[in-house]
């Protein structure tokens, strides 16, 4: 079985995972990688929310300890997303550790124990192929199975925090116009805040939530507003009546008593002209020729404080290099025990200090660096940073 032509084996693994029942997507790669590459074992580890852990697809009880993003072999693969090869213990055997996403989206890592030497050489490339299909079918599976989704997380969610990120697109998109990458902590217990994209051939919008509240009503009322706005773009409408439809929606669940903070975006892919609806409280920040810099735009309402406010779309322009951090009141407002705000001067100091990372490993280097601002572990409020990186046509 070995000596098939390379093409033959990889269609007969692509079709393993492909046909495989939902639950059965790690028993399906383990059994073709066995068989067709002579892999050893095969473990397949999935970023939790909080993004510190790797933790190993399995079903209860769980007999494989979650490895660190920070500081481990998997990890390298991970952030890096290249494939990473060290040697397996024992000798005569290495473990090729291979990024698992989709379109950019970042889920986890393959870990294959394979026999050292030229063979690894000559079906690395094709295993992390194979490592992306099986990204792609599990995002398909998590529709019917909740082992993905089990595997992801280290502790138990808050049922807030399991309606807010059920809202989510993802963590992460790569398009050859931008790269995206967000993050929400604290990961297991968020309250209102959120962000959402969509993209077409010639745009992508993108919006940046600061919830009000807590618990429930906090998911509640981001739920509504979310779904709302989706509802009206999903209707062909311009972000400036996205913005007064999702308005009405919530002054007419809420009555003003609650209400949303948003910023919205539509990009032009082809030009990097953007249209802004600035709605409350998040703020933006571009990272330009070397410069950190605050973005002032035209404020307006929140959505659902007033009945039937009318919105407009501000215009503005992205270049091509230009880096842009979208950040909630629970980042740059948190102060420092002398009373410093976050957004003050430290927030550039951290875009600056992560300057040369991935739009995707952004998000969570900042909020690391929002945690020793802070002084203390635990937060007050949801904090959300959303990082767009534009490369241009």
């Amino acid at each position: 079985m070995i000596g098939l032509p390379l093409v033959n084996r990889f269609v007969i693994a692509e079709r393993a995972v492909r046909t495989a029942a939902p639950h059965q997507l790690l028993d399906a790669v383990r059994r073709v990688l066995v068989e067709q590459y002579a892999a050893d074992s095969v473990e397949l580890f999935m970023a939790d929310y909080g993004l510190t852990v790797l933790q190993p697809v399995s079903v209860l009880p769980h007999t494989m300890e979650p490895v660190s993003v920070h500081n481990s072999p998997e990890g390298r693969a991970f952030g890096a997303q290249e494939p990473f090869v060290e040697d397996a213990p024992g000798g005569g055997s290495v473990r090729a550790h291979l990024p698992v996403s989709v379109r950019g989206d970042r889920l986890g890592v393959l870990s294959v124990v394979l026999p050292g030497g030229d063979h690894v050489r000559g079906c690395l490339a094709e295993l992390a192929e194979i490592a992306e299909v099986l990204g792609r079918e599990v995002v398909v599976a998590e529709r019917d199975t909740d082992l993905y989704l089990q595997a992801r997380r280290k502790d138990r969610l808050t049922l807030a925090a399991e309606m807010q990120w059920q809202l989510l697109p993802g963590r992460s998109c790569t398009r050859p116009e931008y790269e995206l990458g967000a993050q929400l902590e604290p990961a297991y217990a968020i309250f209102g805040d959120n962000f959402d994209w969509s993209a077409t051939a010639e745009h992508l919008m993108l919006y940046v939530t600061n919830g009000m509240g807590e618990g429930i009503e906090a998911s509640l009322l981001t739920n509504l507003a979310i779904n709302a706005l989706r509802n009206a773009r999903r209707a062909g409408l311009p972000i400036s009546d996205q913005a007064a439809l999702a308005d009405q929606a919530v002054y007419a669940q809420y009555r003003g008593e609650c209400y949303l903070s948003m910023l919205m975006f539509d990009f032009e892919l082809a030009t990097g002209r953007a249209w802004v609806v600035d709605a409350g409280s998040p703020q933006m920040l571009r990272l330009r020729a070397g410069s950190v810099e605050r973005v002032e735009l035209e404020a307006q309402l929140p959505l659902g404080m007033f009945e039937e406010t009318d919105y407009v779309a501000q215009e503005f322009r992205v270049e091509p290099g230009d880096r842009l951090l979208f950040v909630s009141d629970g980042v740059y407002a948190v102060a420092s025990p002398k009373g410093e705000a976050y957004g003050d001067a430290a927030l550039a100091r951290a875009i600056q200090a992560t300057r040369l990372l991935p739009a995707a490993e952004v998000p969570r280097a900042v909020l690391r660096e929002l945690t020793g601002h802070r002084g203390r572990p635990v937060p007050d409020d949801d904090a959300l940073v959303v990082c767009l990186d534009w490369l241009g046509r």
